[in-house]
């Protein structure tokens, strides 16, 4: 990136407007975003049992003496005030009780359980939810999101208690710009959207998908610091394929096959059309849709609307950071990637994402001209269920035409259209074996072997089908075939592997959580109209770099989770700083993009900190409608 932004110091005017700026929603008067003087008191329309039972206000037995004269609470709790460390120690304790419970979730046994206890704890108390959910963000990521969300999904119609989010549905066509409006929040910045077509690994689980969204922006809201009163989880139910929820009487959806053609696209019209025009700044983030549709929808908006489809874009930023890393791990400079020999396995929305990204960068090291792009798409072997795509295959998708392969060239590499995955490995000898399959085990011992004959001296191996059980192979199977020196990452979370001597074998998780609460916020605080290529490539960049160089030697090649508040603090401001140098960005909320750019590295990082909400309770005051 070019020194676009002036490395100056920053005017006292835009000093204090950072340090006093504060934010109120529009819904009853709660800061939406921390700042440097603490909290102001944040006006509510309620008191009494009322405050007790909404979950955006409740402090529980947190409220001093002081608020519960205020607000009409004394004699209604416990007579102890305690504090928010000690609420959080007594539910952590009783969490740990409870938990073990029941043995109900699939690697975890106790993970559905303890879906359950922080999701009552949601329903009753938010700001304690969130604090719960940042302070042990590496333990409850993957019961909030993925795998476990997956199995919560599953079971959506059985475990719905409380209404979250907003369902638009294909009965609902000529009534969605009204809906919009019965969403109390005056302002929404961050919409993730699912039609529950494809969830994770699971296939079409039709309005049950809700969970997807709920748990995306949980994260939301814990990695990037968005205000929980203004995100939107929302279903749009357009039927459903899956049989077995057509027959199910329980089923909380429409039990109608799905809409298909100009119908579908009507219905998704109208929803995109309602939301801009009630949010006109609002983040949409497209998530787990069927191929079919993502690139279609996608290619249909993006020009238009600020969104981004997370499974092809994001998916593909966090593996494009992963190969980046998966050179330096090699003892190599991130520059020689395109030097790459890269077989794919899966060419869905997410296999075909990541190779157009992958491409691109390699384009854009080359010298990002027509020559450097074509040469880019020689380092790809895509195998879908059919085998390898050449351009020999009839009826070939035209997503994956760009990257099938030259009949001749592969007739000299001693292989065909079709040829098996193990074929495919065993003649191009990869730098880097990708799975965005869904398949799991496919990387079979056959595979694995043929993968041992490498000309990389470190081969990578990137099995990043979720959840858990879709995984291409595991991390044991990939050191004990392959040998202690591969490197390894996941889509789902694995432990390390022990490798005897005192040698761990590192599993790389290659999360999305890692750029995808980056992208939004650095989009929201930007004000970018659009969400470039550009944006995404700087994400993705600034995630590769965040390693050290000795933890890449050892095989790290993804940041601890732990971290994630500080990763995407940094994420979001290499957006922030891309969309200024693409003159995309607009400013936010009072800071226009004149003053943004006068902003320094360190000066950018601190702007973005400084507007990522913290879960601590305000003062509240009453104030009668």
């Amino acid at each position: 990136m070019s020194n676009f932004c002036r490395q100056i110091k920053l005017p006292s005017s835009l000093i204090r407007r950072l340090k006093h700026r504060s934010s109120n929603s529009m819904l009853s008067g709660r800061r939406s975003f921390t700042t440097t003087e603490g909290h102001r008191p944040s006006l509510v329309h309620k008191r009494s049992l009322d405050i007790l039972h909404d979950p955006w206000f409740n402090k529980g037995t947190a409220f001093s003496m002081t608020e519960r004269d205020r607000l009409d609470l004394r004699g209604l709790l416990p007579p102890t005030v305690m504090s928010p460390e000690m609420q959080i120690e007594r539910f952590m304790v009783d969490l740990k009780r409870l938990e073990v419970n029941a043995r109900d979730g699939p690697s975890d046994p106790y993970a559905l359980a303890k879906w359950r206890i922080l999701n009552r704890l949601h329903d009753r108390n938010e700001t304690m939810y969130y604090k719960v959910l940042i302070n042990n963000i590496e333990e409850y990521a993957p019961i909030v999101y993925t795998p476990t969300v997956g199995l919560v999904c599953q079971n959506y119609s059985g475990l719905f208690r409380r209404p979250r989010g907003m369902y638009f549905s294909a009965a609902d066509r000529g009534e969605m710009m009204s809906m919009v409006y019965n969403w109390p929040a005056e302002q929404v910045d961050m919409i993730v959207v699912t039609d529950g077509s494809r969830i994770l690994g699971l296939g079409d689980l039709g309005v049950q998908g809700i969970g997807i969204a709920i748990g995306k922006l949980d994260l939301y809201v814990a990695a990037a610091g968005i205000n929980p009163q203004r995100v939107l989880p929302v279903m749009i139910d357009v039927g459903t394929n899956n049989e077995k929820l057509l027959k199910d009487p329980l089923y909380l959806g429409l039990q109608e096959h799905r809409l298909d053609g100009d119908e579908y696209l009507a219905v998704i019209d109208e929803f995109m059309e309602a939301v801009f025009t009630r949010w006109p700044h609002v983040i949409v983030q497209f998530e787990d849709f069927q191929s079919k549709w993502a690139f279609k929808l996608l290619q249909r908006y993006r020009s238009t609307y600020r969104m981004f489809n997370d499974d092809v874009q994001g998916t593909a930023g966090v593996a494009i950071a992963g190969l980046l890393g998966a050179v330096r791990a090699q003892g190599k400079p991130m520059i020689d990637f395109p030097k790459q020999k890269i077989v794919v396995a899966g060419a869905g929305s997410a296999g075909i994402g990541v190779v157009n990204a992958a491409r691109k960068t390699m384009a854009r090291m080359l010298g990002n001209n027509e020559s450097a792009f074509d040469s880019a798409g020689s380092q790809f072997w895509v195998v879908d269920a059919e085998g390898l795509i050449t351009e020999a295959r009839d009826n070939i998708d035209p997503d994956a035409l760009p990257f099938a392969r030259k009949v001749k060239e592969i007739d000299r590499q001693g292989l065909r259209e079709g040829a098996s995955l193990a074929e495919v490995v065993k003649q191009v000898k990869p730098d880097v074996l990708l799975g965005l399959s869904a398949v799991g085990g496919l990387f079979s011992k056959e595979v694995l072997e043929a993968l041992k004959d490498s000309t990389s001296t470190r081969p990578a191996i990137f099995a990043m089908s979720n959840p858990t059980k879709n995984a291409e192979c595991t991390p044991e199977e990939a050191f004990s075939i392959v040998g202690d020196n591969v490197i390894f990452a996941s889509g789902s979370p694995f432990k390390d592997v022990d490798l005897g001597n005192g040698h761990i074998g590192h599993c790389n998780q290659g999360n999305n959580m890692y750029l995808f609460p980056g992208i939004g916020l650095g989009t929201l605080l930007s004000g970018s109209r659009i969400i470039s290529d550009g944006m995404l490539q700087a994400a993705a960049e600034c995630l590769a770099a965040y390693m050290t160089e000795e933890e890449v030697l050892k095989g790290m090649i993804y940041p601890s989770i732990s971290s994630i508040r500080d990763i995407t603090k940094e994420v979001a401001a290499a957006v922030v700083r891309e969309a200024i140098e693409e003159d995309l960005a607009e400013g936010y909320r009072g800071i226009d993009a004149r003053e943004l750019c006068k902003l320094n590295q360190e000066e950018l990082a601190t702007f973005v900190e400084d507007n990522m909400w913290d879960p601590d309770y305000p003062t509240l005051v009453y104030k009668q409608d």
